[in-house]
């Protein structure tokens, strides 16, 4: 039964997924034609910044996928470091994305032209509500997954940013000052550049091995410390398998001799208190013998 569950959950995922990535993009595409034929560079940026999501969201998907197939004889923690990759790439597309944009929007500066009030409210209207749905397709599994809780995440920013550009389109049409679009396109490339060095930081730390931002190593490392058969701990290690899996290497000297039951015992707490999945632990019995590293 638990496995016909999560199956049914990931078939339930994937056609979310679908869902949202089909109906963005033929709103980005519509969206960037709009703009550019309405002179509203705040519609353009924003089809950017939607464009941006719609990776960030295929991208996870890869990544279910990816993590979920089995390892081989070369790949033996199996694909889900390349959920790492496929982050960086996210980040550098981004990164393409926003310089087009800021090229664009400073041409528009020196060249302005009279903008679509009408058009760029009724396509943002329409961007406020297919990012809400977006949403609400992975609202359910937003505690389940760290993808999925990013992609619930993105969209419901993506709804606001668009309530913003509906904004100034109401701006626009009251007063007719035509700056306030392109004011609202570099308020929206500074929402995009804030979001591509985030992904950027956590991506380059989850490449370097860095211990993941949920994890705290000195609780891990108290927590062995307090166990009453331990005298010391050395070699402890906790890095990312990928976006969503940690694992952890550590040596632990003890004062007796210790069974199976021991380590299988340490490693379902690691699991379930500090998310860990994949814990390999060596017992040293009566060493005192320390490698040097304090970790």
């Amino acid at each position: 039964m638990e496995f016909e569950h999560s199956h049914n959950q990931t078939i339930s995922l994937g056609n979310a997924f679908k869902t949202g990535i089909a109906i963005n993009i033929l709103f980005v595409i519509a969206e960037a034609l709009v703009g550019y034929y309405s002179n509203s560079m705040a519609l353009v940026a924003d089809a950017g910044h939607n464009l941006s999501d719609v990776l960030a969201l295929a991208f996870s998907w890869i990544a279910i996928i990816l993590s979920q197939r089995k390892p081989t004889l070369k790949f033996t923690y199996g694909f889900r470091r390349s959920t790492i990759l496929i982050a960086l790439l996210n980040t550098i597309l981004l990164l393409v994305a926003v310089g087009i944009i800021i090229f664009e929007t400073i041409s528009r500066l020196s060249k302005p032209m009279e903008i679509n009030a009408k058009n760029v409210m009724i396509v943002a209207s329409i961007g406020i509500v297919i990012n809400g749905f977006t949403a609400w397709l992975f609202m359910k599994g937003k505690n389940k997954d760290l993808n999925i809780r990013s992609a619930f995440t993105h969209f419901v920013a993506d709804a606001l940013v668009s309530l913003g550009v509906v904004v100034a389109g109401i701006i626009i049409a009251l007063t007719g000052i035509q700056w306030i679009d392109s004011l609202v396109s570099f308020v929206i490339i500074a929402v995009i550049l804030y979001g591509s060095y985030n992904l950027l930081i956590d991506s380059l730390n989850l490449a370097l091995d860095a211990v993941p931002d949920n994890i705290k190593i000195e609780n891990v490392r108290k927590y062995l410390d307090s166990l009453s058969e331990v005298t010391g701990v050395h070699d402890l290690h906790i890095w990312s398998l990928g976006t969503t899996d940690a694992a952890l290497t550590v040596h632990l000297t003890t004062s007796v001799q210790t069974t199976v039951s021991f380590i299988t015992s340490i490693q379902h707490y690691l699991h379930e208190e500090f998310n860990i999945e994949h814990s390999t632990i060596q017992v040293e019995f009566g060493s005192s013998e320390d490698c040097g590293n304090k970790y």
